[in-house]
């Protein structure tokens, strides 16, 4: 994923760390597109690992 190799995401992505979880972020790309992950560690050098954790709705966000 090219957004691992990036200091940022892009800001169309809407990404954001959610209240109450540390360490959990979420990224949305439409009225109802959300996802939620987490950093692992570098499994490559250089690049970031995400986690994936959920992917839905805004209901995800109850439960991240």
């Amino acid at each position: 994923m090219e957004a691992g190799r990036r200091s940022r995401f892009r800001r169309g992505l809407g990404v954001k760390g959610v209240k109450g979880y540390s360490g959990v972020f979420e990224m949305r790309w439409g009225p109802d597109g959300r996802a939620t992950f987490s950093w692992g560690e570098e499994k490559r050098p250089g690049q970031r690992h995400i986690m994936w954790r959920r992917c839905g709705d805004h209901e995800i966000l109850k439960d991240p």
